[in-house]
């Protein structure tokens, strides 16, 4: 879910060539989360191998990484850990995407497959199946895998900080509270949508926060009024607009929460300290050459995918005339 700043912040549209020889943390859940929601047939089911597995996921991880590889960009997958104490939005998503599943099969018994479709869209579930498979297929694709002790954001924005990524690929703007100097969106699902091309934005942190005349401080702080996985739904009758004038008036923290209606476990000190100071961990990066057979052992023999459409997408990437594209690139780090 992740805090709401949309209507706020505002990134720099980019080509996917402005990232050419960068490194890019994704945020794996994020993106995975994604490919179940929006990988779907007409009525809302999801791709699905020939024993019901769900492999929508895995085509988008496949093709997305190929088509971003192929813009000679290096990808490392950071995968989520254990869910800090303080975070409260598991059972509220649970709850969610339950009822999202019962709306759906009652819309796919009425027929309406438009209905069905924006159900089954928030009924997407991340299962332990999922995680591994996705993992082996990633590392089959020769692309690093870190598993984070916490939030993978998190991860990602201490990667970022220390210079061993570029920046941090989702669409949720948490990383940027984590500290991430650099966060890109879009890179999921750049193409058409509803006939605009979607191309990726960059946002600096830096730069954010001198446009909005905040600290990073200021900028945590507003965001917890607005409410973030730690206290969902945020303070009552607070927006992005209306927290982000109480923070320039107040200014500093305790001032900002003095008055404030507070409902939440965690109080927002202890959220403030989570975003400061994350768990992470140390890791190791490196890139190796595609491993074609693994590759098709686990998308064409496990799970049904095309073994000439996997060729392709694979030999697409060998054959490119783009040096930068080249399989060698991603055997360094």
């Amino acid at each position: 879910m992740g805090v709401q700043l949309t209507q706020l912040v505002k990134g720099q549209p980019i080509e996917l060539a402005d990232l050419f020889d960068k490194t890019i943390a994704i945020d794996s859940f994020n993106w995975i989360y994604q490919f179940l929601s929006i990988i779907r047939q007409m009525d809302g089911t999801p791709l699905q191998d020939s024993r019901g597995r769900v492999t929508s996921h895995m085509s988008g991880l496949f093709y997305r990484s190929l088509k971003l590889m192929e813009n000679g960009i290096r990808l490392v997958y950071v995968f989520d850990g254990a869910p800090p104490k303080i975070k409260a939005v598991g059972e509220q998503r649970k709850t969610a995407r339950q009822e999202a599943m019962e709306e759906w099969k009652k819309a796919l018994d009425k027929g309406d497959n438009i209905a069905a479709k924006k159900y089954a869209m928030r009924s997407s579930t991340i299962t332990d199946e999922i995680i591994e498979g996705s993992k082996r297929l990633l590392e089959a694709m020769g692309i690093p895998v870190v598993q984070a002790p916490s939030e993978g954001e998190a991860m990602c924005a201490y990667m970022c900080k220390k210079g061993d990524v570029y920046s941090v690929g989702t669409q949720d703007y948490d990383a940027l509270l984590f500290g991430a100097p650099r966060l890109t969106k879009n890179l999921s699902i750049t193409g058409k949508r509803a006939g605009d091309k979607v191309l990726p934005e960059l946002i600096v942190l830096d730069r954010l926060l001198k446009e909005m005349q905040l600290t990073r401080e200021q900028l945590i702080a507003m965001s917890i009024i607005i409410g973030t996985d730690y206290n969902p739904g945020g303070v009552p009758g607070y927006g992005p607009k209306k927290a982000f004038e109480r923070v320039k008036e107040k200014k500093t923290f305790d001032k900002i929460f003095a008055d404030l209606i507070w409902d939440f476990p965690a109080q927002p000190e202890e959220i403030y300290d989570f975003f400061i100071n994350p768990p992470v961990c140390e890791y190791q990066l490196k890139w190796k050459p595609i491993n074609l057979e693994k590759v098709k052992k686990i998308m064409c023999s496990e799970h049904n995918f095309s073994e000439e459409r996997i060729e392709n997408a694979v030999n697409k990437l060998k054959d490119s005339k783009k040096p930068q594209s080249s399989l060698g690139r991603f055997a360094k780090n």
